[in-house]
């Protein structure tokens, strides 16, 4: 193809979502179904300084995960996209600026439960970036017996690798967990909890 005028992408917005920076866009008006685009980004310490993105080069999907490209996680950062197709481009169009350190969104943690003979083992994956797992991240855990879930017994500010051993001898019947991703910033931040898992303990028969 030569060159035809080919219109910017469309809603180019800098999002936060379950741990992770990502640029999202829509196609401009008209655009052909094979067109790509290329994303950069600059961060609020080197202003003008646009800087490539390797995976999201000549891309045909409308996001690039910008997480793991950030040089510095706690500088505002905003990133810029523009269509490719064939020899012509679209001009650039830039999002807002962003930082990963106060933007973050938080996705609920998965629950891992292990039954001994007195006692319950929860763990709490985090569906998180690999650059991002040194952050401090935590979880609150609330646990209740089902049909009562006003009286929760609620375990705070347990550190995302830490197994949280929960005596079993005196609980009888069916008892639900769930979970929710904290994270400290300038405030604080949570996730929403994690869907119950639900567990028989000390059934007999």
């Amino acid at each position: 193809p030569g060159h035809v005028q080919l219109l910017p992408p469309q809603n180019v917005t800098l999002l936060s979502k379950d741990f992770a920076m990502i640029l999202t866009w829509a196609p401009g008006e008209g655009s052909p179904p094979d067109v790509t685009y290329t994303v950069r980004y600059e961060s609020q310490d080197r202003l003008d300084k646009w800087r490539k993105v390797p995976h999201c080069r000549n891309i045909p999907r409308p996001s690039c995960n910008l997480t793991c490209a950030l040089s510095n996680l706690y500088v505002k950062v905003r990133a810029r996209v523009k269509a490719v197709w064939g020899r012509s481009q679209s001009p650039w169009v830039k999002s807002q600026f962003k930082d990963y350190y106060s933007d973050v969104e938080l996705a609920p943690p998965v629950l891992t439960l292990k039954v001994r003979d007195n006692s319950i083992l929860v763990s709490a994956s985090f569906p998180l970036p690999t650059c991002v797992e040194n952050l401090t991240w935590k979880y609150d855990l609330n646990l209740w017996e089902a049909g009562s879930e006003d009286k929760q017994k609620k375990y705070e500010g347990y550190f995302r690798k830490d197994t949280v051993t929960i005596n079993t001898t005196a609980l009888r019947g069916n008892y639900c967990f769930s979970a929710r991703a904290l994270y400290e910033s300038i405030d604080l931040k949570h996730s929403e909890f994690s869907q119950p898992v639900c567990v028989l303990l000390n059934h007999k028969g």
